[in-house]
């Protein structure tokens, strides 16, 4: 086993928070929109035992540093979950198992059909775990760069102390996902155009697979909608554009402004919407929507592409 892989595995632990004090925040509460981002990353972590089912039943399962880590990224991100879960009860607010079995209770009726979908995908190409590794490291960069800005934004101490101890953990991760991406990418032209294409037609923001379109659009315009945002998005996509083959993609750039113009264009909706009712609030709505979202001027949906793809990160 690889020197790296020993090192994560002897330093991997559960998010130390005996020393954090959760009861500050009863008298210096967060703000409604920090919760917001919170139950959403709750969530999120709390999801990552399902990303896990999709990655082992590819042919991921059969490289053994591979799975050494992925059981170590499961055990630290599920104390993530649980660690966020404490500012939530917090704040009176439902969190643990019971927020996460009513959250899997209302996931897409196509999540079941997933371990096939990849386990199928893998029988017809060797390359599937490289566009999980890239993927993760996308993952992990974009969850970093989030729990970075939410300690801009909320500008509480207790809150920035447990998210820099959660993203010291994140940062190992990454150092893992890119080091594999960087190989695995390398070695074949092949893993890089599936990669590439795998990416660019299907990735979202973190959680996109499982979280409601609200959700997602919120915490991209609330976390990276400014220009320090924005800057911070950018920083995500100069770091994954030296991946090899994976120059020019903009992800998560091109997420925000999508999830910008989803906001506009829900305001202009609503206000279609108020203009074509008026008083009259019994009358059927006459403006136009889709299954996954919003609908723009052009009649073209603005909302993100499902996530087929492994979302392992918040």
């Amino acid at each position: 086993m690889g020197t790296d892989i020993a090192k994560l595995i002897q330093r991997s632990t559960r998010l130390e928070v005996d020393d954090i004090d959760f009861d500050a925040f009863g008298t210096q509460p967060l703000d409604p929109n920090a919760l917001r981002c919170l139950r959403y990353m709750h969530d999120v972590e709390g999801h990552t035992m399902c990303y896990l089912r999709d990655i082992l039943v590819t042919r991921a399962h059969r490289d053994p540093e591979v799975t050494a880590f992925l059981a170590c990224w499961s055990y630290e991100e599920h104390w993530h979950g649980e660690a966020i879960g404490r500012v939530l009860d917090a704040h009176g607010e439902d969190s643990g198992p019971s927020r996460l079995t009513t959250m899997r209770q209302h996931l897409p009726r196509n999540d079941s059909l997933r371990p096939a979908v990849f386990s199928a995908l893998s029988a017809v190409t060797k390359h599937l775990p490289a566009v999980h590794m890239a993927w993760g490291a996308v993952n992990e960069w974009s969850t970093q760069a989030g729990y970075g800005q939410l300690i801009v934004k909320a500008n509480h101490p207790v809150l920035t102390e447990l998210l820099r101890r959660i993203m010291r953990q994140e940062g190992r991760h990454v150092d893992f996902y890119t080091s594999q991406s960087v190989r695995r990418l390398g070695d074949s032209r092949a893993a890089r155009r599936l990669t590439r294409y795998a990416l660019s037609h299907y990735w979202g923001p973190v959680g996109s697979g499982v979280m409601p379109k609200a959700e997602i659009r919120f915490l991209a315009t609330y976390l990276f909608g400014d220009e320090p945002g924005r800057s911070a998005a950018r920083r995500v996509d100069r770091q994954i554009e030296r991946l090899p083959g994976l120059e020019g993609l903009r992800l998560l750039d091109t997420a925000v402004a999508a999830a910008i113009d989803q906001g506009l264009s829900k305001v202009r909706t609503d206000r279609r919407r108020e203009i074509v009712v008026g008083p009259f609030g019994g009358l059927r709505d006459s403006w136009s929507s889709t299954r996954d979202g919003p609908v723009s001027q052009t009649g073209r949906s603005v909302a993100m592409r499902r996530n087929p793809i492994s979302d392992d990160g918040w």
